[in-house]
């Protein structure tokens, strides 16, 4: 490998510092090479298998720490649930793991106040708490780890973390559902027009139309209950790979963490990251979804629609153009959608091909959920306060809903009940009398009863009671119809299942 001289000042440069200040983690000095390896004793995790420390590239690569300092709480809470089982079990003193599980709160009370100290040379938040742990209660620390590997610890840390991710995505959606819920109570009755194709379809209601969001957060509320439910199971006690001689009682760790009980077998418990992978898919859905309402935010809030109005908190300007009312934070919930593909594609790929049992790859894993987690309670947020203060302008959404003949299904219907016309000869009908009010420059409505019955003498006056949009909405009484009414019963009924 060759590395310029620029690269090697800067790795080694990194290198030196990563260790700065704080406690006794600062790191041991090391050479200005960066391919030489680092002077002072080998890394004590790996014991006395090498004599020598890792060269500085080695050490840049191999250390998590900047990642995975976020699982300090989960690390310290899977070793306190594990040595007070080695106790319970005569693995391990009583007066050891009370001296360890002491230890444990002391350095979680520093962590809780930011005082960690992030030493590349001891990679990883495990090896961060071990060494701090002897830093404050002497050998007896080494004692934690016994019937433990950092594959299990790994695995039973970020599993711990993921759950907990799936009930913060869990309460910000309901958040988002609520704010939506709220808003089409609101607008059950206000007209909005559907589209097809961006065209003029039918009319709805607005009620509706932000009911329909209701239904795709909720489904993606069920999937992160549902990868919480297969990630209920605790990998500790697995050790590298293939369990451990000491008898460890798994059950009792496992009630401790919150699992339902112990994973079934020790070569999946430490190569298994189904649970994140699960994670990112619900994720990626719930981005689609909030992609979807992003862009139409940004439809609606266009000059041409007009049919809405963003609040400033979620608009920008424009350094050259006075006027402009940009929707900036829709456009970039938009844009994480891509992300969070991104993000499940990243981990599946590391995944796809490696063999059983742990291999390094894995230690990937954790910044790409990472960052998914911050883009989505980012969205969430951002998209529950675009709904909670949107100003919705009903005049222009009634306007649009009676263009482009919105309500020509309805006149053909209105053939198949009143007067017992086949649909396919109503849709004919339908069809010409459209023709007829474009060549007039009018809607339905605009052609006299005699021009109707022109067209066809079955269409009477009465034929007036379904051409408004306000009836046309109404008569949507079908089970999850767009009337009013049915609006109102759907918002009943989220509600209860919040």
């Amino acid at each position: 490998m060759t590395v310029s001289r620029r690269d090697a000042i800067k790795l080694a440069a990194l290198a030196a510092g990563c260790g700065a200040g704080g406690n006794a983690l600062s790191a041991a000095p090391m050479s200005n090479d960066p391919t030489q390896p680092a002077t002072g004793a080998a890394n004590s995790l790996w014991g006395g298998r090498f004599g020598a420390g890792p060269s500085a590239i080695m050490q840049e690569i191999n250390a998590s720490i900047g990642v995975d300092k976020r699982l300090w709480r989960q690390d310290i809470q899977g070793s306190r649930a594990h040595v007070a089982m080695l106790a319970r079990q005569g693995i391990v003193s009583a007066e050891d793991a009370a001296a360890i599980d002491k230890g444990l709160q002391q350095i979680a009370a520093e962590y809780e106040a930011g005082k960690l100290v992030e030493n590349k040379a001891l990679e990883d938040i495990h090896l961060h708490v071990e060494t701090r742990l002897k830093e404050i209660i002497g050998p007896a620390a080494g004692r934690l780890h016994t019937a433990r590997s950092r594959n299990d610890q790994v695995a039973v840390d970020f599993r711990l973390w993921v759950k907990v991710a799936c009930g913060d995505a869990d309460a910000a959606l309901k958040g988002l559902i609520t704010a939506l819920l709220k808003r089409a109570e609101e607008h059950a009755d206000t007209i909005l027009p559907g589209f097809t194709h961006l065209q003029v379809a039918q009319p709805v209601t607005l009620g509706h139309h932000l009911m329909a969001y209701v239904e795709m957060l909720t489904r993606d509320r069920g999937r992160f209950a549902d990868a919480m439910k297969r990630m209920d199971e605790s990998p500790l006690g697995a050790a590298a790979l293939a369990g451990t001689s000491f008898p460890i009682d798994r059950y009792m760790t496992a009630k401790a963490l919150g699992f339902s009980g112990p994973t079934r077998n020790s070569l999946d418990s430490v190569s298994d990251r189904d649970f994140a992978l699960e994670y990112l898919a619900a994720t990626h859905m719930t981005g689609l979804h909030l992609s979807r309402l992003a862009e139409e935010i940004i439809i609606w809030a266009s000059q041409p629609y007009g049919f809405i109005t963003l609040p400033d908190a979620w608009s920008t300007g424009s350094s050259i153009m006075p006027q402009k009312r940009n929707p900036d934070a829709a456009e970039l919930v938009r844009a994480k959608a891509g992300e969070f593909l991104a993000a499940f594609t990243r981990l599946s790929v590391v995944m796809k091909g490696l063999p059983l049992a742990y291999s390094k790859d894995m230690q990937d894993d954790k910044a790409t959920v990472f960052a998914a987690f911050d883009d989505l309670g980012l969205c969430l947020a951002s998209m529950t306060g675009m709904v909670e203060t949107i100003t919705f302008n009903k005049a222009k959404m009634r306007a649009a809903a009676n263009s482009g003949f919105s309500t020509a299904t309805d006149l053909a219907d209105w053939l198949g009940r009143a007067g017992g016309v086949p649909f396919r000869e109503a849709h004919e009908i339908t069809g010409k009398c459209v023709k007829a009010a474009e060549a007039k420059g009018t809607d339905l409505n605009g052609l006299t009863d005699a021009e109707l019955a022109a067209i066809d003498t079955r269409i009477t006056s009465k034929v007036r009671d379904v051409l408004s949009v306000e009836a046309s909405v109404a008569s949507r009484t079908s089970f999850g119809g767009t009337a009013p009414a049915n609006v109102r019963a759907a918002i009943a009924a989220a509600r209860k299942t919040l």
